[in-house]
């Protein structure tokens, strides 16, 4: 039995355009705008999720399930914190006095 490659999450960025668009195509849907969190299998492209409206692409011949769920899971925990600007490494700045 060979290990699947472990699952990464993060922010698409200009690099990951062909990846959600490539995503968007197999899973025959609309193309995901705005801000998109990304799955990746190792470096395969496996799921996005559209932070902007919630709708996800996903690869029909991976078993995407797990993917979806995480993406999912981590947009609720960045809404409930408001971590969208912590991506930048803007997380806790405070203005000096």
């Amino acid at each position: 039995m060979t290990s699947s490659p472990a699952l990464s999450l993060r922010h698409a960025t200009p690099a990951d355009d062909r990846a959600v668009a490539y995503l968007s195509a197999l899973d025959e849907t609309s193309r995901l705008h705005g801000d998109v969190l990304v799955a990746f299998a190792g470096d395969r492209p496996v799921a996005a999720l559209s932070l902007a409206d919630g709708r996800t692409a996903a690869d029909p011949f991976v078993r995407t399930a797990g993917a979806v769920a995480q993406l999912r899971a981590t947009a609720r925990r960045e809404r409930r914190s408001g971590a969208a600007g912590r991506r930048f490494g803007l997380g806790s700045l405070r203005l000096a006095t």
